[in-house]
């Protein structure tokens, strides 16, 4: 047994690349549990539990030495790439903002704090909910949507809600960062530029906007509004707990929510 585990041994050795995976680990437990199916067959088979141990931890270790040595990637734990794997669904932070369109505090905060999860990879643990309309209200009298800033921000507030209807978050967040860098400018009134600047189509928006769907997406979210207590704006909730006025330190709220593996980049520097 031990010239033929140092045979498959050398083996792996002289590959490029060796990497610990269960496939592995459990062609090398069936090897053991072979040869220990022919020490049962011998008088020595009271000895097969104790030798199973010792094997077992020997196999094992020599495994991970391999790998330890030739440099070999981990696909999880401490040795993993953040950038090579996701995190699975059911570990992501939740992460909801909900704010208005020409709310310079909520322009300020996409533009400058939110955007920057594209770029460090915190997006990758994340699902982000946008939800604009979120101080409007519908005048009950003629059903119509009453925003804080005036009918410019219903106009933007509908195209937003209609380009998260139309294409993911993702895609998405560029048209309404694009949209509050305007607000923040005072150039709202040129947001049919940021399509020209981003190369998206321009299309799909406007025949939701024209169609008044972007007012009927809105009164969805003014609804979805009125049950969270919003005290400020931009409102900003991780895993439905809101972090109130802290919303600028959002990362730090949501890497301590994160329970998955790989830790992100942008985790390490909080």
């Amino acid at each position: 047994m031990k010239k033929r585990l140092k045979t498959d041994l050398n083996k792996l050795n002289t590959s490029e690349s060796v990497q610990v995976s269960f496939v592995q680990l459990g062609v090398g437990m069936s090897m053991i549990r072979q040869e220990l199916g022919e020490m049962d067959r011998g008088p020595e088979n009271k000895m097969a539990s104790p030798k199973l141990a010792v094997i077992t931890t020997l196999a094992l270790f020599c495994f991970v030495f391999i790998n330890e040595s030739d440099g070999a990637s981990y696909p999880f734990g401490l040795h993993a790439n953040s950038a090579e794997i996701p995190a699975f669904a059911s570990q992501k932070v939740n992460l909801s903002v909900y704010y208005e369109s020409l709310c310079l505090p909520c322009a300020t905060f996409i533009v400058r704090n939110l955007e920057v999860i594209f770029n460090n990879g915190l997006i990758n643990i994340l699902n982000l909910q946008l939800v604009p309309w979120a101080n409007a209200y519908v005048n009950k009298t003629n059903n119509s949507m009453i925003c804080q800033n005036g009918p410019d921000e219903c106009e933007l507030n509908s195209l937003e809600a209609c380009a998260l209807n139309v294409w993911n978050v993702n895609k998405s967040f560029g048209l309404i960062s694009c949209f509050e860098l305007l607000s923040i400018e005072g150039k709202h009134k040129n947001w049919q530029d940021c399509f020209n600047q981003l190369d998206l189509p321009k299309d799909p928006i406007l025949n939701c906007y024209n169609g008044g769907n972007g007012t009927e997406i809105g009164q969805k979210y003014i609804n979805e509004a009125a049950y969270t207590p919003l005290e400020i704006l931009p409102w900003v909730v991780v895993n439905n707990q809101s972090i109130g006025k802290d919303y600028e330190n959002f990362t730090r709220y949501v890497c301590e929510a994160y329970r998955g593996i790989p830790v992100p980049e942008a985790c390490n520097l909080h």
